[in-house]
């Protein structure tokens, strides 16, 4: 009976570290995308480049922001390993100051979600154009 439980016991280590592997990842080439100093109205749209470095395919459930002044868009099929996606994150360049905002990236490739940052400034540039007068 000892050996019994040992054997199911091994076998179920096995099958759970074969599962491990044979799991999606998302790897980002950066993780936090700063605009800089941009001016008011400018394109306020990013992409953040990624690859399945896994053994299965990468599945993006969805992408969230952390207020509606970000809008994510996730790719809609699932990435196969070893090739890469985007995911296009457009911020609202009328919001003049500066701004910090996350997208929580949610797919098969991890039970947390995984975050990813923009972060910039946005000059109003009428207000520079009437101080220069």
């Amino acid at each position: 009976m000892k050996k019994l439980m040992l054997i199911l016991c091994v076998a179920v280590m096995g099958v759970a570290v074969n599962a491990q592997e044979a799991q999606a990842k998302i790897e980002f080439k950066t993780d936090v995308i700063d605009y800089g100093e941009i001016a008011k109205g400018a394109d306020g749209v990013r992409q953040f480049e990624f690859t399945n470095t896994g053994k299965a395919p990468l599945v993006i459930s969805r992408v969230q922001s952390s207020c509606g002044c970000t809008i994510p868009k996730k790719p809609k099929d699932p990435i196969a390993p070893g090739e890469s996606g985007v995911i296009e994150v457009k911020y609202d360049t009328k919001r003049i100051g500066p701004f910090r905002k996350t997208i929580s990236v949610y797919s098969n490739a991890s039970e947390m979600p995984t975050p990813i940052k923009i972060k910039g400034t946005i000059q109003d540039n009428s207000k520079s154009v009437l101080e220069k007068k």
